[in-house]
């Protein structure tokens, strides 16, 4: 892609240098242990507190003008945690995913699980495949939940797929170019993301949509993520909004004042 070249899918420039809504938000859920330990909790409430601020995000974002949300609940590199902390993030999908399937599916969101099916429960396996299935038709809102996911493990696997392609005589070494690998993410599907948010202080990406983020606007808020809502949603769409997004292109007017 040329350097000048806006990526698919990327969201419209409006005039003043404003943008319109992001098509694609991705967020990092980050500081629910931090939440419950000044909170004198159990890291669990915080991970449960957590499932109550991604519902009222999923609730708040389609207002907002959002078409996709795509959040990191679960990292490869979450395995390494104490084994009863790992148990109460397994537990989480089937958490949501029994309260609030219902509804997703009446109110147009499609739902998609990325990451890893290994090392996943067959019972879990299986309410996320009924979710995906449920959902699939849905049209007016799409949200990604990255669980047993990690974005080296991701990029890893594509060229795998890749590599086996070519080993079976199906492709050849160099019909793979960006696209091809975009499409053999897990990501596959949505576009990339406009905008990419972590709650909780850090700034950092951890691992998440390494590849997808490329030319996504960073945004860092100090919320814990059990706190988070609209009002914070819309705090980092207005930072968004203030990002002059130029793909790697100059413009004219940076080539006027530069002389």
């Amino acid at each position: 892609m040329a350097a000048a070249d806006k990526p698919p899918f990327a969201g419209a420039t409006t005039t003043e240098g404003s943008h319109a809504p992001p098509l694609h938000v991705a967020v990092v859920m980050d500081g629910n242990g931090r939440w419950a330990k000044q909170r004198g909790l159990p890291r669990s409430l915080g991970h449960r507190a957590g499932v109550e601020a991604l519902k009222r995000t999923v609730s708040a974002a389609p207002g907002l003008g959002i078409g996709w949300l795509t959040v990191f609940g679960f990292s490869t590199e979450n395995w390494s945690r104490p084994a009863a902390e790992v148990a109460e993030l397994m537990a989480l999908p089937k958490r949501y995913f029994e309260s609030d399937i219902g509804r997703l599916e009446r109110e147009g969101v499609r739902v998609r699980v990325i990451g890893r099916r290994e090392g996943l429960s067959t019972e879990l396996v299986r309410l996320v495949d009924d979710a995906q299935a449920r959902t699939d038709h849905n049209r007016i809102f799409n949200l990604n939940i990255a669980f047993n996911y990690g974005g080296q493990a991701d990029i890893s696997d594509a060229a795998r797929r890749f590599a086996e392609e070519v080993a079976a005589g199906r492709k050849a070494p160099g019909d793979l170019d960006e696209a091809m690998f975009g499409g053999l993410l897990a990501t596959a599907g949505s576009p990339p993301p406009d905008v990419i948010v972590r709650p909780s202080g850090e700034q950092r990406l951890s691992n998440f949509l390494l590849w997808e983020a490329a030319y996504a606007e960073l945004v860092f808020q100090d919320v814990l993520w059990p706190d988070y809502g609209e009002e914070h949603l819309k705090a980092a769409l207005a930072e968004f909004a203030k990002r002059d997004r130029r793909y790697g292109a100059v413009v004219a007017d940076d080539i006027l004042a530069a002389g």
